[in-house]
């Protein structure tokens, strides 16, 4: 069954009435002379313009983009809202293959449709797409971030992401330990790209073991390269959850890495990683937690790349972003306190903590 778009009915099912729909506002972008197909996705406006990257990726379908259009916009709420951002919730995915075909003028057209939306979007990086991509964004559309400092901007977010994350798994070790530290445990990164390459750094230099993977043999070389001692690599990720003795796993690649497949093979006692929509349907919260798996919430910890690009709005400092970024080990361990009090898992407690801050914005307006 289609709609009249011909996009899968389930699409606008998911809009519509469903508990992960409740979207203000979705929009169709098209671009014939530059080839440009995109998704804007606005969630919510509660706590103010909605703040969201731009995911530059080739969805096997149309529909296929609208519906990660969708969760990655949802899911920008909720980790705005916890890192106490006056933003709301957004995304936006351009549908094509970035090495073949990201052009000046696509990206110029995107800027012009951002635009368009008068602020109501805010735009940076996500996958497949890069500062220097922002730059020229911002040749005609003021609402982006994650520009280069020649350009006035932050330049790179992952920086922040990647160190978010870490403070994340410091919280996590002491919530199930007793110890924040990290010297000693056995780490797996999944995904050693633009985060999860700053987050090897962070492990390597508390003294952690750390295992990678990655489906980029260029990725893994530099990360072995980068760090001779103390890094080992496996073939994938169905090998990495199930490498013996793994203290912590670390998805920072693409979504929905636990599912009902990987969470009864993982050996790690936290999940804690950088990646967003970690958990592939609702449910495997409760999986992990029954299988007594600690796991961090995917939009709390990984909020130090939104931080940094928010704060570029208003004349960028890093040390006050770093400070706030540090400020994710307490949101951390608050989460855990809150879900034991309420007997739910970290997932639904983080949920619960940032609907109400929404509500209250809302209830503020």
């Amino acid at each position: 069954m289609t709609d009249v778009t011909g996009a899968p009915a389930d699409v606008l099912h998911t809009l519509f009435h469903s508990d992960q729909g409740g979207h203000e506002q979705v929009v169709l972008c098209q671009d014939r002379a530059s080839g440009l197909k995109a998704v804007i996705a606005i969630h919510n406006t509660a706590l103010g313009p909605a703040l969201g990257g731009t995911r530059f990726y080739p969805y096997a379908t149309e529909a296929e983009a609208v519906a990660d259009a969708l969760n990655l916009a949802r899911g920008m709420s909720y980790k705005n809202a916890m890192a106490g951002l006056d933003h709301g919730g957004g995304k936006a995915v351009i549908i094509g293959d970035p090495d073949r075909d990201k052009t000046e003028e696509l990206l110029l057209a995107y800027g012009r449709m951002v635009a368009s939306l008068g602020g109501r979007y805010v735009t940076a990086c996500d996958v497949g797409t890069y500062v220097a991509d922002m730059d020229v964004v911002a040749r005609e559309c003021r609402w982006t971030t994650g520009r280069s400092p020649e350009n006035g901007g932050a330049g790179d977010s992952s920086v922040l992401t990647a160190f978010g994350v870490y403070q994340g798994m410091r919280a996590s070790a002491q919530h199930l330990w007793g110890d924040p530290s990290l010297r000693g445990r056995k780490v797996g990164v999944a995904g050693v790209g633009k985060v999860g390459r700053h987050l090897v750094r962070h492990l390597r230099d508390e003294g952690a073991e750390v295992v990678i993977t990655d489906v980029r043999e260029e990725a893994v070389g530099r990360i072995l390269a980068d760090h001779p001692e103390g890094v080992t690599a496996v073939a994938d990720t169905a090998t990495l959850i199930r490498v013996d003795g793994l203290d912590i796993y670390a998805p920072c690649a693409l979504g929905g890495a636990l599912n009902d497949d990987t969470v009864p093979a993982l050996t790690a006692r936290i999940v804690c990683g950088a990646a967003n929509n970690q958990l592939a349907h609702p449910g495997v919260e409760k999986d992990l937690a029954d299988r007594g798996i600690l796991y961090a919430p995917d939009y709390v910890v990984n909020a130090g790349g939104v931080i940094q690009v928010a704060d570029e709005l208003n004349g960028f400092d890093f040390g006050r972003c770093r400070a706030k970024a540090a400020k994710i080990f307490d949101t951390t361990l608050a989460i855990f306190a809150r879900a034991k009090e309420d007997g739910i898992p970290p997932a639904a407690a983080a949920d619960r903590i940032a609907e109400q801050r929404m509500a209250d914005g809302r209830a503020a307006r």
